[in-house]
């Protein structure tokens, strides 16, 4: 069976509900959009980034799918992401021919991480990032930015989906 390459991070402590990770620089294709939802951002923004790397580039180049897909919404916006293959720099990848698809790199950061499983939705998506939230209060975790969610699945797959919530902390080890 075909191994999807997954963004690498490391497990830093396991905690009653969620994980606290790091995760390293990473390269990512990225589209903007003015929709604030999962449900207004997830097909047209899986399009435009399938797109790129089915060889919608200068190179007429396929990229391998890469997994976890990266959504952040908020009320000013959303954006998706695709991480990208492991062996691709900024500068070794191909250009996007659609200029809605921005290529750039991530910063280095430690989050807390909660997983649930099926379909995702705007309202599971919600409950998981206050469940996080809640949980980080509890536990006195300082958090430095917005929430992400992360979707492991094709859509077609309909056993063992595995979706996570991210937060970005504030962590010394």
């Amino acid at each position: 069976m075909f191994k999807t390459e997954n963004q690498k991070y490391r497990l830093v402590k396991k905690e009653a509900g969620y994980e606290i990770r790091f995760y390293p620089q990473a390269t990512f294709a990225t589209i903007y959009s003015s929709g604030t939802s999962y449900k207004s951002v997830a097909s047209n923004g899986f399009r435009k980034l399938a797109g790129y790397i089915f060889g919608g580039n200068d190179q007429g180049k396929s990229i391998s799918m890469t997994a976890p897909v990266r959504m952040a919404f908020n009320e000013k916006g959303s954006s998706m992401s695709f991480v990208m293959p492991e062996k691709y720099t900024e500068a070794t990848l191909p250009v996007p021919k659609d200029e809605n698809v921005h290529i750039s790199k991530s910063t280095a950061q430690y989050v807390a991480v909660i997983t649930f499983n099926g379909y995702a939705s705007d309202e599971k998506i919600k409950e998981q990032q206050i469940a996080l939230q809640q949980l980080l209060d509890k536990n006195k975790v300082k958090t430095t930015g917005d929430f992400t969610f992360l979707g492991y699945n094709a859509p077609y797959q309909f056993i063992g989906r595995k979706n996570e919530v991210i937060i970005p902390i504030e962590w010394k080890e």
